[in-house]
């Protein structure tokens, strides 16, 4: 039971920071977010490996905004086999720039990148050649953890020099979270649970300023509900345009 809290715990102060430090990077975001569907532009999500889990998380989401668009690219995921190739892909020189020139991302879209170490070439490539295109990015990160490593990236650059919205997850150096005595390394990481509590939270704020704005936002339900089905299927017409993962 004590890992139990003090793991809770150590989530509770980290949200609490980012509440205290990012809330104005965080409604910047969503003002961009909120624009671009309101001009009739794209949204999209990419990360590799486990930060890639938040650009799923963002999409095809009850509760969730259905023009988010997930980037993907072959060998970035964690589908892949073996899990450790993974690694290797997302430090390959280019390969960013092709996933975005292989998009249907263009001037005026927005981007949500996520890497907490933000040092490797694929994210920083996809970055650099998103922003090229006159598109906007919005980067979630570690600030601490890109300050403590040496970006991989040929131009020396980290993901959080390359954005135009950086939103710092306030988590620690290699984002493994607690000491075990007796244990080598720490465990319990924290990009995950914040991270997706940050983009959550940045949607919500999205979607609220599309409403106030006089439009309705394009929101799934749970088609668990009744009427979930039907309710979704109007919003996917009306955004197929948009939408790219259909």
């Amino acid at each position: 039971m004590q890992m139990i809290q003090r793991y809770l715990d150590r989530i509770t102060q980290i949200l609490a920071r980012v509440m205290d430090t990012q809330a104005p990077a965080m409604e910047r975001a969503a003002q961009l977010l909120a624009d671009a569907t309101l001009q009739g532009r794209n949204l999209f999500a990419f990360g590799c490996n486990h930060a890639g889990l938040l650009a799923l998380e963002l999409y095809y989401r009850t509760g969730g905004m259905a023009n988010i668009n997930p980037l993907q690219g072959p060998g970035l995921h964690l589908e892949t086999t073996p899990a450790t190739l993974t690694s290797q892909m997302e430090r390959l020189g280019r390969y960013g720039e092709m996933l975005i020139d292989c998009s249907p991302l263009r001037a005026g879209d927005v981007i949500i990148i996520h890497s907490v170490s933000g040092r490797n070439p694929v994210t920083v490539d996809a970055a650099l050649r998103a922003r090229e295109k006159g598109a906007k990015v919005i980067a979630l990160t570690s600030l601490e953890t890109s300050r403590a490593v040496a970006s991989r990236h040929e131009s020396g650059q980290h993901l959080c020099d390359a954005a135009d919205v950086v939103i710092d997850n306030c988590g620690c150096v290699g984002d493994a979270s607690l000491d075990i005595p007796g244990v080598s390394g720490r465990v319990a990481p924290t990009s995950t649970a914040v991270g997706a509590a940050i983009l959550n939270a940045v949607i919500a704020e999205t979607v609220a300023r599309i409403a106030a704005a006089g439009q309705q936002a394009p929101v799934f339900v749970s088609a668990n509900m009744d009427g979930g089905d039907e309710y979704n299927r109007r919003v996917l017409d009306a955004y197929r345009e948009h939408i790219f993962y259909m």
